[in-house]
């Protein structure tokens, strides 16, 4: 079943498309990864379906609800949650209060409700803490929880990043090169915590990756990009053995 559907998506800045007339879905369940060098539009294809940008022409269809036009603090509530390239945590906060931001699209209480701390405020906080501190187990943070973001490794965060966006309660996660600065030890961790998110979580997830160590072992399909055009889909081996891959990345150590 399909969970998200992008259909002839374009955006142009400047008059150049940065992505031109690109159709893909992702099934519901699936790791769906999207290849392809600096400036063929990969992370722009994200921010078009988190709705940080305006597409120029196309639909994008999440769960059967049309999400083309919505704005981008509706995204979250509807079951998208995403991570960035250039980590975006709150590096004077602890890990556990990053955690909690997260929660901010699950909160179902008025601000009059939180001035007064009413009784379904306390029942609520209580909730979001306990499904913090779930996350916290599942990714192994613990020794981590409170201290400060600015602090941590550069690993460790990668994987708060990844924290937050699951404290959104997501249906579908959105990974920007998670594999990015890591260690070859630490892109192995990621994996395992990318197939057990699929595997444990039940989340389907669309990622877009440079490394294709990580893309080879956790995606269940690929999508290659250049110029932001479609150039071909399939297995990780299938996309790699394509001609017009081979051709369009000839001279790139890596997809």
């Amino acid at each position: 079943m399909s969970l998200l559907q992008v259909e002839s998506l374009s955006i142009a800045f400047g008059g150049v498309k940065a992505v031109d007339n690109i159709s893909f879905e992702v099934q519901e369940g699936e790791v769906f990864t999207i290849v392809g060098p600096n400036g063929a539009g990969k992370s722009t294809i994200f921010n078009l379906i988190s709705r940080l940008y305006e597409p120029l022409s196309g639909r994008i269809t999440f769960d059967g609800t049309d999400i083309t036009r919505l704005p981008a603090h509706d995204i979250a509530k509807l079951g998208i949650a995403r991570t960035f390239q250039n980590i975006e945590l709150f590096d004077h906060s602890s890990v556990l209060q990053n955690l909690l931001i997260g929660r901010h699209s699950q909160r179902n209480t008025t601000w009059i409700q939180d001035l007064l701390f009413s009784p379904k405020v306390r029942r609520s906080e209580r909730e979001h803490r306990l499904q913090v501190e779930k996350i916290i187990d599942f990714l192994e943070l613990a020794p981590y929880r409170d201290l400060l973001i600015a602090g941590l490794p550069y690993g460790i965060r990668k994987v708060v990043e990844i924290a937050r966006a699951l404290a959104a309660n997501p249906k579908l996660i959105l990974l920007d090169e998670p594999a990015s600065g890591l260690s070859v030890e630490e892109t192995s961790e990621m994996a395992w915590w990318i197939e057990d998110m699929q595997k444990d979580l039940g989340l389907t997830i669309l990622m877009v990756e440079h490394d294709m160590s990580l893309v080879n072992r956790v995606s269940d399909r690929v999508l290659a990009v250049a110029e932001g055009k479609f150039l071909a889909q399939g297995s990780a081996a299938e996309v790699q053995a394509n001609p017009q891959v081979i051709e369009a990345y000839l001279g790139q150590e890596s997809i």
